[in-house]
């Protein structure tokens, strides 16, 4: 069969190079079955029958909203192949949010996961006029469900959806993804099937997998990072299995023994942190041996490294490492790190575990893979590695990353202003800062509309600062502010767990105090002024941070402080937290 030309065209593509590979893994009370490609085609051509029968036309726009689960492929197939335009849309987004898009998109019909999502849904209803009618993935008692609305399908024929499918053109609408918004309210990018393909096609010649192989999914399939990597285990013949959720992240990995998976920083921060936590209990020589390991590989270099090195590292793989592939299944071949930048130390402990990290770069606009590291074409620790082949990447005069190939998306829907504003000419402006490293490898910079200066006029970079601080133990997260003042300072949220840990190995009596009083403590307030200490020498004067104050709880998406791709929400943090602005500044 010749390439896909539209993305349902992976579906059929899959089934005819691949037929022997079945395309999902599912897990029914704790045992793990696969989905045949041949009996999911069946279920997309079902729904497609049914969308026809509803009176779904070609670009309607339909709402998808759920988390992860096989329903959710299928659906974006069958809206696909009728000519419709898939809304994908998070399920964790405030009413206020889902009622903007609801309107932008003039979205005709939704399908949920939950009852929950369709309560959501229908109190903002009335409010929006096109919307006809919600129905829930699940079952309920007097809920429509997908069930009853798949009943319509006798009421249309297969010729039909043959025909819609074959009116599809490679440039049509396949989707809008609304942006999460970390000012304003979100856009909805429009991507063709040409763009989510061109996306695939260069991102697939990177992956380190192939044919019968294990991929674990458990990011949001509505986001085009992990849509994409859909598209692209579909395309070369891997089986797709769904996590349950990410509390059972880790039971899922030892079972499935992926050989790839991505995930965002904070999900590779959150197993290192168990993993430290395992180590800090060791006693003895395997307490020795486990630090020691980990203080060899937070210095792993990609190249020339010395025989004695790599002597002390086969050990350390043998000893300890070992432990470390296996809670993650023993298999994997590579992980898929975006979003945002993933710590340096963390990308070396990986590497020298054996544990292979391709950290990348992308945006929804852009389909939205555009550089990686890898080993086909290059790694270079610190950096999101090389362009994706097909796509063109320049640095603007100031320094903003510019993108050009058949990825890039058609525009903003309804908003041709701020398309306008971004595609000049064929090129993207990502909004991005970036710099060449040895002439070929992408380092990101910060945002360019996240950058600030001071009011002695120096420009301070948040984003490198606040990657860097969170290397420490006793900083979960973190963000600086100071646009106009006299000097950068930060609002800290301290680990509690790992301070608590410290607090009581070192004999105070404090430990365990609430979270409240534990942080009102001097001697706590001073350890983090250690910690700051300690990575301002790696800045500038002019950038170091000067003052900071603690901020008791993790920012969140369900606080609303983060994007639903964990994204810091600055501004309205920076109003949330007001008063502590304003003591530092005072």
């Amino acid at each position: 069969m010749n390439k896909p030309l539209r993305v349902f065209d992976l579906l059929y593509y899959q089934n005819a190079k691949y037929p022997h590979i079945d395309i999902f893994g599912l897990k029914f009370e704790d045992n793990w079955n696969t989905l045949p490609t041949l009996e999911f085609i069946e279920k997309v051509n079902q729904i497609s029958r049914a969308l026809i029968a509803y009176g779904v036309q070609p670009d309607d726009k339909i709402g998808l909203i759920s988390e992860n689960r096989w329903e959710w492929n299928a659906l974006d197939f069958a809206i696909q192949q009728v000519g419709a335009v898939v809304v994908a849309i998070y399920p964790n987004i405030s009413e206020k949010d889902y009622k903007f898009i609801f309107d932008d998109a003039s979205i005709k019909l939704c399908f949920v996961s939950s009852d929950v999502l369709f309560e959501k849904i229908s109190n903002i209803k009335s409010e929006t006029p096109e919307l006809k009618d919600i129905f829930t993935i699940n079952e309920y008692s007097n809920i429509p469900s997908w069930n009853s609305f798949l009943k319509l399908e006798s009421n249309s024929n297969q010729t039909e959806v043959e025909q819609r499918v074959n009116a599809v053109q490679t440039d049509d609408l396949a989707t809008l993804i609304y942006t999460s918004g970390t000012t304003g309210n979100p856009k909805g990018v429009m991507l063709s099937h040409k763009n989510l393909l061109a996306d695939v096609m260069s991102s697939e010649y990177s992956f380190p997998v192939g044919e019968g192989q294990r991929a674990l999914t458990f990011l949001p399939v509505c986001h085009a990072y992990e849509r994409v990597f859909h598209y692209v285990y579909m395309f070369k013949g891997l089986t797709i299995y769904f996590a349950g959720s990410l509390d059972t992240i880790g039971a899922d990995m030892k079972e499935v023994k992926p050989h790839i998976f991505s995930a965002v920083p904070r999900v590779l921060e959150k197993v290192y942190e168990k993993i430290m936590a395992a180590g800090e209990q060791l006693t003895g020589i395997k307490r020795k041996l486990f630090f020691w390991a980990v203080a060899l590989g937070e210095t792993y270099e990609l190249e020339n490294r010395s025989a004695w090195y790599d002597f002390k590292l086969s050990i350390a793989r043998k000893l300890i490492f070992s432990k470390w592939k296996d809670a993650i299944g023993g298999e994997i071949l590579g992980i898929a790190s975006g979003s945002a930048a993933l710590q340096q130390k963390l990308i070396r402990l990986y590497l020298a575990a054996g544990i292979p990290i391709f950290e990348g770069y992308g945006l929804t606009e852009a389909g939205p893979c555009l550089s990686v590291n890898c080993y086909k074409r290059g790694m270079k620790i610190g950096t999101v590695g090389v362009p994706l082949i097909n796509i063109e990447i320049k640095l603007a005069e100031d320094g903003e990353i510019l993108a050009k190939g058949d990825n890039i998306m058609q525009g903003y829907y309804k908003n041709p202003v701020a398309t306008a504003q971004v595609l000049k000419d064929g090129w993207l402006s990502t909004g991005d800062i970036g710099q060449w490293i040895d002439g070929k490898y992408l380092k990101i910079i910060d945002r360019k509309k996240e950058m600030f200066k001071t009011s002695g006029g120096k420009y301070v970079v948040p984003q490198q600062i606040e990657s860097k601080f969170v290397e420490s133990p006793f900083i979960e997260q973190m963000m600086v502010i100071g646009d106009g003042q006299k000097f950068p300072a930060a609002l800290i949220v301290p680990s509690f767990i790992n301070l608590k840990d410290w607090a009581k190995t070192n004999g105070f009596d404090f430990y365990n105090l609430e979270k409240e009083a534990f942080f009102a403590n001097e001697i706590v307030i001073n350890k983090i002024q250690e910690e700051v200490n300690k990575m301002n020498v790696y800045f500038g004067n002019w950038e170091q941070i000067k003052r900071f104050e603690l901020v008791l709880n993790e920012f969140s998406i369900e606080t609303g402080e983060l994007t639903p791709t964990l994204k810091m929400k600055r501004k309205v943090i920076l109003e949330k937290y007001k008063s502590l602005y304003n003591k530092i500044y005072a």
